[in-house]
């Protein structure tokens, strides 16, 4: 069937973890036999900044080459044919980063119209963090919300936002994210993430600057939005700041060091339990022993302790680290469990078959007998 997807940028990842899994998704689709079209606006910031990077042109004909059905359709919101992007469509898919007049003009279409089911996609903590922001979106034609963990689902309902929601976690695209074993690793340790408007300052000096001092290992950082202030606290700390990785060349950074770290942002270890982001599934999925400040897995993705270790304080972490890079058995054990947990139920392959289902249960049933996956890919 053709779906149509519309969302901030596939294009770039750049301080936009949401492309992460959108590629996957598309990529598992059209492995499938659909047809699928995504719009992204032309002014996208994600992709402005990527562009202004020393690598981002070059950056950009590699995403081409790794994720080939990455074609979006760029628009203007003012001069976008509906008509024309929502044609033969029986299932939309509309991003929270869209504009909220977007949103409003395809939540009229689908009051208008049985050809399609509309649903509204949410991977952010703004329903918690900037629930005015959230309330500014009109939903009440879509066919319901999918939200990247059951507490944010819960919220859509009791906050009257939404009729029905769904829980659809972010997941690895394993196509993209594995081990690479012909990597040595020069790293004891590496970090991928952004700084990130103090949502997480005071943890990452706990559970990243402090344990790495205090043990005094070798250890890089990737990412983007790192103040000065923020540059000199990594050098303090001997930590080398590497800058902006493109996320697709993850897996071998992973490859080059024998840990990493998830420190969530402060939202998701308080107000939203039980969601990870997307960063912990695809480390897993590469491989890499990770440990993990405090975030409560309360819908049992993992199982802590076998897939990963968990520091509740950063003494608690600087014990784990200095474990881990003591004892390669260890290392070996808990990469290999992480990783099969992903690859029995956290890929995007395992998403795509929920969407699917998800889709199913919102067709009449003579349309659902009668349908048909096959179809040419345009994404």
């Amino acid at each position: 069937m053709r779906i149509v997807f519309f969302c901030h940028s596939l294009l770039s990842d750049w301080n936009h973890g949401n492309a992460h899994f959108l590629r996957g998704v598309v990529a598992e689709l059209c492995a499938r036999g659909h047809d699928v079209r995504v719009f992204e606006p032309a002014d996208a910031w994600s992709l402005r900044n990527l562009l202004a990077e020393p690598e981002g042109p070059a950056v950009l004909s590699e995403v081409a080459s790794v994720y080939p059905h990455a074609r979006p359709e760029r628009y203007d919101l003012e001069t976008l044919d509906l008509d024309r992007a929502l044609e033969g469509a029986r299932l939309v898919i509309v991003h929270e980063w869209s504009a909220p007049e977007l949103v409003r003009r395809l939540g009229e279409r689908r009051k208008g119209s049985e050809a399609f089911r509309l649903l509204f996609h949410d991977t952010h903590h703004r329903g918690v963090s900037a629930r005015e922001e959230m309330a500014r979106y009109e939903l009440a034609h879509y066919d319901g919300v999918l939200a990247f963990g059951e507490v944010l689902r819960r919220l859509y309902l009791e906050q009257g936002w939404a009729r029905r929601a769904w829980t659809w976690h972010e997941a690895a695209d394993t196509r993209v994210f594995g081990p690479r074993g012909d990597v040595v690793p020069e790293d004891d340790l590496v970090w991928i993430g952004n700084w990130g408007d103090e949502e997480r300052t005071a943890e990452l000096r706990e559970f990243l600057l402090g344990p790495v001092r205090a043990l005094g290992v070798k250890a890089r950082v990737h990412g983007v939005r790192y103040p000065d202030a923020a540059r000199a606290a990594l050098a303090r700390a001997g930590i080398t700041y590497a800058g902006w990785l493109p996320n697709h060349r993850v897996p071998e950074a992973f490859a080059r060091a024998r840990v990493t770290l998830h420190v969530p942002r402060r939202p998701y270890a308080t107000s939203l339990p039980g969601i990870p982001t997307i960063r912990p599934f695809e480390a897993l999925a590469c491989g890499i022993p990770l440990v993990s400040a405090p975030w409560r897995d309360v819908e049992g993705l993992f199982t802590p302790g076998r897939d990963y270790l968990v520091a509740d304080t950063g003494a608690r972490m600087r014990d784990h680290l200095r474990a881990l890079l003591a004892d390669a058995d260890l290392r070996r054990a808990l990469a290999e469990q992480g990783r099969r947990t992903v690859l029995a139920r956290h890929t995007c392959a395992h998403r795509v078959d929920e969407l699917l289902r998800i889709h199913a249960s919102l067709e009449p049933p003579a349309t659902r007998a009668g349908a048909s996956s096959r179809g040419r890919v345009t994404a």
